[in-house]
């Protein structure tokens, strides 16, 4: 079973719903997934505080670490800073990304760090045991 980490935004309801879509297709394909979204920090931690900020960004290393896969989910050009960090710190330490892109556009910076650029609907048959690679192949940012 292979150990993902998924990276991306959850602060709208979009970004929730895709995110749901995505943690859907990677437990039907019996993958071990971390999401931080639904691994939050202690609930006795000020959400905000300095203690929560630390914690959080450790938190969200260490599982970068433990995963073989960094899954993410990529609204285009507009997308989430600490989604394009996780992104970069994976590429930095030779984790395959698997980028899913939702949005209309990209920053060459991410899809170029990306083992394989896909789509939402491309993501359900993508095979995880061959890490099949692809570019990125629409408008540049």
């Amino acid at each position: 079973m292979k150990r993902v980490y998924l990276a991306s935004p959850f602060f709208n309801d979009k970004e929730v719903e895709v995110l749901e879509q995505v943690e859907k297709i990677l437990e039907e394909k019996s993958l071990k997934v971390f999401s931080p979204m639904r691994n939050p920090m202690d609930k006795q931690i000020q959400i905000g505080s300095r203690q929560w900020s630390i914690e959080t960004f450790m938190n969200d290393i260490k599982y970068i670490k433990w995963s073989e896969i960094v899954v993410g989910i990529y609204h285009g050009n507009y997308s989430d800073s600490g989604t394009a960090w996780e992104l970069g710190y994976a590429y930095a330490t030779d984790k395959p990304v698997i980028l899913v892109h939702i949005g209309e556009n990209s920053n060459l910076m991410v899809h170029e760090g990306a083992h394989a650029n896909i789509t939402l609907e491309e993501l359900k048959d993508y095979d995880f045991d061959q890490l099949a690679s692809s570019f990125y192949s629409g408008e540049m940012l």
